[in-house]
């Protein structure tokens, strides 16, 4: 995905018994509560996937950076400022734009995540501060401290109901004319497992996958929404369908 193309945007029958619909709404009610249920400390999830597996086997991990995050720096979109890499997991993004010149924060929920991205910033020589939070949580308190804040393939690890919180928490971090990329998968991804709006991972992990028009509602009444549009990204097995979102606080 390029800076340009990220920018340039079987029924029942009326008869029919309606018992059998209210059955299928309680089937799904039922799944979902199961799944909240394994599936609701990320913490949990992410501080095995980091400590137990392999960068090579993390699927999200890859070493070279965005070509649409590329393309936002080399045409100067973005130039070197203060930068906050929202779940920087190990480091590779934050790293590559502290190459670049900005003054860089990343930001996990995971401590093994972030041990690997401060061990990768010493490898490369590179000064950047990482911080294990929760982007959820009331201790994420980088008051109005960046001009550009960016998440890759993070917000459908977040569930609809902590969205609000989780781009409010964004909000806050920036300066009034900061910008905002975000990318997360869309519901037209045919690269995942499953049917439906949330599905599983082979991690063990649960995703919500958005629409445009989710996305759009969710950012709005927060931030100016200059760029919104469905566009393919790379993925380590293969090219993923997101929802790619350039956003300014207002």
């Amino acid at each position: 995905m390029g800076t340009d193309e990220l920018l340039s945007s079987s029924s029942a029958s009326q008869h029919d018994p309606p018992r059998i619909e209210w059955q299928r709404l309680v089937q799904q009610i039922v799944a979902l509560s199961l799944n909240r249920e394994l599936f609701m400390d990320v913490k949990s999830q992410m501080e095995r996937i980091y400590r137990d597996l392999t960068l090579d086997e993390i699927p999200w991990n890859l070493e070279r950076p965005p070509r649409v995050l590329v393309d936002l720096v080399q045409s100067g979109r973005v130039s070197p400022c203060q930068a906050i890499d929202l779940g920087c997991g190990a480091g590779n993004y934050a790293v590559w734009l502290a190459t670049q010149g900005f003054d860089v924060t990343g930001i996990d929920i995971s401590p093994a995540a972030v041990a690997l991205a401060r061990g990768l910033a010493r490898q490369k020589g590179v000064s950047c501060g990482f911080v294990v939070a929760d982007l959820l949580g009331a201790e994420t308190t980088f008051d109005a401290s960046f001009d550009f804040a960016y998440d890759w393939e993070v917000l459908h690890h977040v569930l609809p109901e902590h969205r609000p919180r989780y781009v409010a928490n964004v909000h806050r971090m920036l300066r009034v004319g900061g910008c905002y990329l975000s990318v997360c998968f869309s519901e037209d991804d045919p690269g995942l497992p499953g049917e439906g709006k949330y599905r599983h991972t082979p991690l063990g992990t649960l995703l919500y996958l958005s629409s445009e028009l989710e996305m759009r509602d969710l950012f709005q009444p927060w931030f100016d929404v200059e760029a919104l549009s469905t566009v393919e990204v790379e993925g380590k097995r293969g090219p993923h369908r997101a929802v790619g979102a350039w956003l300014r606080k207002r």
